[in-house]
């Protein structure tokens, strides 16, 4: 990474004190590429505008979580459940007194790589890409902070802060895995994330900010589905004295009103849960600089024994009732065909891509290289909207599609 360049007047960062451990802007390890910073905005301020602000994020309102765009307005979108989690990783964030600015923009950048149809999308793409080096959707959020959004003349992708840019690889984890997926093998070259160091508590916190956002919001989505009723939610430890206590508290209202009462009631269990556990593991570790959460012996920010296992069992009850229900089953269906055709034809014949699309094949030697070519159909699959990639297949595959 280049020296950091910090603005001048030093910038406030904002009015609260931050723990000893939490990132702080002045000492960022800075930008890949050599650039002046904002006068007006810390480094991870900079970083959340411009994630904000990419296509990709856009794109997210398109992009299913559990249920396709087209079958319902008030089901979740990966753009709805990104902001979710940015909200909880924010308010977590400020308990801990960690930098809730860099905690936002490693939240809202975590899903950015994630292909159209969800996880069934994701299964085939992984299928397509076997051999050709494989696909993985947080390498792909990586490819595309670092290489695939074209926004600045002076550099590829977003030039992104280190810290931002550790938080999206590590936020489950050290990496200790021998083979690199493609993308995290090339940025290792130019900048060295530590792979076998934790993260930073922001990367930690936004982490789990996904495993409550996604819990609580796919069981309001799967009531909503009629997948599953409040009866069935209280044969769960987590959830059966919650929904006793609405019931209690507010006897004459209406299913609707006691779901939600449930579903904020979930949110506040589980956060107060994170809160306790991670400033248990804090006091026991005594960090004194952010350098020590990232060589602590553990993650630092978790549930407790006992919330894990409620968490556990709640995800066993979904993965039956919801993920594997026979409507998701009939979309694994669709996009069995979708996936595969639109990634043969178009390496069996790249000039069915768009124009800037095989300019793009052709600057990364794809006509002499497949590994290449593989690469660049895997990048314009996984960037596709649900409702894009039903169309590119129908322009395709639809023998009546221009002559309706």
């Amino acid at each position: 990474m280049t020296e950091k360049q910090p603005a001048e007047p030093e910038y406030q960062y904002c009015a609260l004190p931050l723990a000893p451990y939490a990132c702080k802007p002045e000492d960022t390890k800075g930008r890949v590429y050599s650039e002046p910073e904002s006068a007006t905005r810390t480094p991870y301020q900079r970083d959340r505008d411009r994630i904000i602000h990419a296509s990709a994020f856009r794109r997210l309102k398109y992009k299913t979580q559990v249920f396709v765009y087209h079958e319902g307005d008030h089901y979740r979108t990966r753009l709805s459940h990104t902001l979710e989690v940015a909200q909880i990783a924010r308010s977590l964030a400020r308990a801990l007194w960690v930098n809730e600015d860099l905690t936002e923009a490693i939240a809202l950048a975590h899903d950015l790589g994630h292909t159209p149809f969800a996880h069934i999308g994701e299964e085939y793409l992984q299928e397509c890409m076997k051999p050709y080096g494989g696909f993985e959707h947080n390498d792909q959020s990586l490819r595309i902070l670092t290489k695939l959004e074209r926004k600045y003349p002076g550099w590829p992708g977003l030039n992104l802060s280190w810290e931002t840019l550790e938080g999206v690889v590590k936020h489950n984890g050290p990496i200790s895995r021998t083979v690199l997926p493609a993308t995290l093998k090339e940025v290792q070259h130019t900048t060295d994330l530590r792979l076998h160091t934790y993260a930073s508590l922001e990367a930690q916190v936004a982490a789990i900010s996904d495993d409550i956002a996604y819990n609580n919001h796919d069981v309001e989505d799967g009531l909503r589905a009629g997948m599953f009723t409040l009866g069935d939610l209280e044969s769960l430890t987590l959830l059966k004295p919650i929904i006793k206590r609405a019931r209690t508290d507010w006897p004459e209202v209406s299913d609707h009103y006691i779901i939600q009462e449930t579903i904020r009631e979930m949110i506040g269990t589980m956060v107060m849960d994170v809160m306790t556990e991670t400033r248990r593991r804090l006091e026991k570790e005594k960090p004194k600089t952010p350098e020590d959460i990232r060589k602590a012996g553990e993650q630092m920010v978790g549930f407790s024994p006992t919330m894990f296992k409620q968490v556990e069992e709640l995800r066993a009850f979904l993965h039956k009732k919801m993920y594997r229900h026979f409507t998701v089953n009939r979309i694994w269906l669709k996009v069995e065909r979708i996936v595969p055709d639109l990634f043969n034809a178009f390496m069996k014949r790249y000039a069915l891509l768009p124009d800037h699309w095989q300019e793009r094949v052709e600057e990364a030697g794809g006509l002499i290289d497949n590994i290449a070519q593989a690469r660049i159909v895997c990048d314009y699959i996984a960037g596709m909207t649900d409702r894009y990639a039903i169309r590119e297949h129908e322009r395709l595959f639809d023998l009546y599609w221009d002559i309706r």
